[in-house]
């Protein structure tokens, strides 16, 4: 604004003559604050808001500017309990007033607007979009972002984790979705891109590093804390929340990324180019195409692959569920190889089972084949754990039991039965009277319970009374021999001898 002499003339007037204050004098002729400020500078009064008295905080001053010197990023809060313990009385708010206008600015730092040539580099990352449920899981929902630096052109694909695996499957994808490969992708400290970091010294993953020899781009970690050289990406997903994600409805994953398809396909193709606004993402994508690299003749394999040790059940356990395997393959060290929808199991090179993969909680994915087989196995085992016994007790058995398969009776039900008389009659007896019936030409087991009690009978013997044995099989498979019983007859006649 520029004012007259006149003008001027009462401003320093009222200034040096009647000492008004900046505020009186603007207030009084009608002038902004400011323009009495800047005629008194130029007449070389100094700046008001510099004219003050002294301060308690002056002699804590020195102290101040030497530490923040030294420890820019200092906090008030600190300082102040540095000045407090040197005498300094005043309040918290105040010195934090204070110390914000001593306080050192940070340098500003300008950046050039970066461009890229058409096919020469994308950016890519990943963006966190909650959780969903499934079953008892909740699995993180993570959206692999990949977009092309000069076209803009967006990919997007949901995932329920952030494994290597998925951060390939993205590219993978991506690339097939464009038909070409960016000569150069950029990343940040993505723990799938960079293991470790010390200054410029960078240990890549190998995995990333073995895919990217294979589609022949490479891949560039930004610096640290240098956000905009990515910032395509970082805006992408900016993007993405609020012009996709937000308010959306969708079934399952499935649903989600045909929908996200659709969306990079239709809307954001269809938005003006940030590079050059006259054409759209659409027609700057074509353009660009030409110059990706071409794809190569095959495919890299990006399925998850992981080592178990199967226990004494036969499952594998693979993120959070278990999954059957044969029965004869328990106390092995298996391979597992995972796609998106499809787990299968591997013995060396041959696969021995195949599931649906389940990303819900706690599931036994079971093949019916693998249960029936181990069931029949049980049973044949349980069988000839039985047959055992009674061979090592009864010799006699082995020959009833197998002209009783030639009269095709049931043998595991005929097994069952033997041996609850063996825990009746004893082996002895049982023997004595399988053995009988061998001889005859009846062989059912009702003809063997009429011997064993007639023989019971003859002995004059109360009815016997079965006494459970322990379920541990090496007690119910152990012989015990008829002891000689002279010895206590004996004993007996010796015992009378002495009373005499």
């Amino acid at each position: 604004m520029t004012i007259s002499n006149d003008l001027e003339a009462k401003i320093l007037r009222y200034f040096h003559v009647e000492k008004w204050l900046v505020g009186t004098i603007a207030k009084q002729l009608g002038i902004h604050h400011n323009t009495v400020k800047r005629v008194l500078i130029q007449a070389g009064v100094p700046s008001p808001e510099n004219i003050r008295g002294l301060s308690m905080i002056d002699p804590y001053l020195p102290i101040v500017y030497k530490t923040l010197k030294e420890f820019p990023d200092l906090t008030a809060s600190r300082l102040y309990a540095m000045v407090r313990e040197r005498g300094y009385t005043g309040g918290p708010d105040h010195f934090r007033h204070i110390i914000a206008l001593h306080r050192p600015k940070k340098f500003q730092e300008a950046y050039l607007r970066l461009r890229t040539l058409p096919g020469e580099q994308a950016q890519v990352d990943w963006g966190h979009f909650g959780k969903v449920d499934i079953g008892k899981a909740k699995r993180p929902l993570m959206a692999f972002v990949m977009v092309l630096s000069c076209s803009r052109k967006i990919f997007l694909k949901f995932y329920l984790n952030q494994r290597i695996s998925n951060f390939l499957r993205g590219h993978e994808d991506a690339f097939q979705a464009w038909s070409g490969v960016p000569r150069i992708i950029l990343y940040d400290n993505l723990k799938s891109a960079v293991l470790e970091r010390k200054q410029n010294a960078i240990k890549f993953n190998p995995v990333l590093l073995a895919f990217a020899a294979h589609y022949r781009f490479e891949p560039r970690p930004v610096a640290v804390a240098r956000g905009n050289e990515k910032g395509r990406v970082e805006r992408a997903i900016r993007y993405i929340r609020t012009n996709f994600f937000a308010a959306r409805k969708w079934n399952n994953i499935d649903d989600l990324n045909a929908q996200a398809i659709e969306w990079c396909d239709g809307i954001a193709s269809d938005r003006p180019c940030p590079e050059n606004k006259t054409i759209s993402v659409r027609t700057a994508f074509e353009e660009e195409k030409s110059s990706l690299l071409q794809l190569p003749d095959n495919n890299y394999s990006v399925d998850e692959r992981e080592e178990v040790r199967i226990s004494k059940t036969p499952y594998a356990r693979f993120d959070l569920n278990d999954y059957s395997v044969p029965h004869t393959y328990v106390r092995k060290v298996l391979t597992i190889l995972a796609t998106i929808n499809k787990v299968s199991i591997l013995d060396a090179s041959n696969i021995i089972a195949s599931h649906v993969r389940s990303y819900d909680k706690g599931l036994q994915v079971e093949d019916e084949s693998h249960i029936a087989k181990l069931i029949e196995y049980k049973a044949k085992a349980k069988k000839a754990r039985g047959k055992d016994r009674l061979y090592k007790a009864v010799p006699s058995s082995e020959q009833y039991l197998k002209a009783a398969a030639q009269q095709q009776y049931n043998l595991g039900f005929t097994i069952m039965h033997l041996l609850k008389l063996l825990d009746i009659y004893g082996a002895s007896e049982l023997e004595a009277s399988i053995a009988e019936v061998n001889v005859a030409s009846c062989k059912d087991l009702a003809s063997i319970k009429v011997v064993l009690e007639r023989r019971r009978e003859e002995r004059q013997q109360p009815p016997s009374i079965a006494i459970p044995l322990p379920k541990d099989v090496r007690i119910q498979n152990l012989v015990v021999k008829p002891h000689n019983l002279k010895s206590y007859e004996n004993i007996a006649d010796n015992k009378g001898d002495n009373d005499a």
